[in-house]
């Protein structure tokens, strides 16, 4: 809103607009089983942006197994400038943000979760980092507030990400962190049915920094990242942004077939040189046995690939938004 300030001189006042210019910053929340703390999390945000930025926010429901829709409904009948979207079913956390980049709005762009344990403070931190020349800018959390069980899980896919795709050097990634809009905008064109963003970010920038923040206590539950889901979460990284993983298996392959020749060689001359050796029927058993293991294991990851092939050539969809509130009414805003 224009503001009008009179400037005093002598008899006279001299009316003169100053136009304020506020950039609007889109945030990007998927929600699942977080009914108890969404809303505080909603509030948070637009309180502590509202005095510098124009804010939007989209809260994408991923088939939760409570009522959250039910508070995005109602958090939506508040505020004109909360979006929500209901999944037709759970496509996981990465599908979620997928399906609210078509409602994007903002010149940046924040990605951030629904448990609260993500601070609204921070976001202010985060763009004026960006602000400074970056593309990409992460929260790192030194001391994370979770399990054991999911701070290892981490560190894993941390460990993965920085061997497997070559992630910048002392760039700590997490699912807290603000991005400029081009970057979100050529996100638009990844239509992989399972995405993994962070490999894709990789292929667009490497201007990318982090920022220390704290890690809060979640306001209400527990992960919803089961052993299984940071299993699928790794071998989403793994196979689907590199080949390095067919290369070591081709390098692997061919250590061991000369380990094999070389052997074979040894074996002959020792048996030559001395007819008493018994032939090594335990030897050569552990020997097979961990060579068809080895050729399990490297068709198995053959076999991602040619599986995550099948699915992009059958179309299948990354998510189904089966409601939207209040879409018309933020674009008109």
């Amino acid at each position: 809103m224009p503001e009008l300030l009179y400037l005093t001189g002598g008899d006279n006042k001299v009316a003169k607009e100053v136009v304020e210019e506020r950039k609007k910053i889109s945030v990007i929340v998927p929600c699942y089983n977080s009914e108890k703390s969404i809303k505080a999390v909603v509030e948070n945000v637009l309180h502590t942006l509202k005095e510098k930025y124009i804010c939007q926010m989209i809260l994408v429901n991923d088939y939760s197994k409570d009522n959250v829709w039910d508070v995005i409904t109602e958090l939506c009948s508040c505020y004109d400038n909360v979006i929500g979207l209901s999944l037709a079913r759970n496509f996981g956390q990465q599908s979620a943000r997928m399906a609210a980049l078509e409602y994007v709005t903002g010149e940046y762009v924040v990605f951030m979760d629904d448990d609260g344990q993500h601070e609204a403070s921070d976001i202010l931190r985060m763009i004026d980092k960006l602000e400074t020349g970056y593309d990409i800018v992460y929260a790192y959390f030194r001391h994370k507030k979770e399990s054991g069980f999911r701070v290892w899980g981490s560190k894993i896919n941390r460990r993965m990400t920085d061997w497997v795709m070559g992630t910048p050097k002392n760039v700590h990634t997490s699912s807290f962190f603000v991005a400029r809009r081009f970057v979100v905008d050529k996100l638009r064109d990844y239509y992989n049915p399972s995405p993994y963003i962070f490999g894709y970010f990789m292929h667009i920038t490497r201007n990318i920094a982090d920022i220390e923040v704290e890690h809060h206590e979640r306001i209400y539950g527990k992960s919803g990242y089961t052993l299984r889901k940071l299993i699928g979460l790794w071998m989403e990284g793994f196979t689907g942004f590199s080949i390095v993983p067919l290369r070591i298996a081709s390098i692997v392959g061919m250590g061991m077939a000369v380990a094999g020749f070389i052997w074979g060689i040894v074996c002959i001359l020792h048996k030559l040189l001395n007819p008493a050796v018994a032939a090594g029927y335990t030897s050569l058993i552990a020997v097979i046995l961990f060579c068809c293991g080895m050729i399990m294991i490297m068709l198995g990851l053959l076999g991602e690939y040619v599986g995550r092939i099948f699915m992009n050539l059958n179309h299948l969809p990354q998510y189904v938004v089966r409601e939207r509130l209040n879409v018309e009414v933020d674009r008109n805003s």
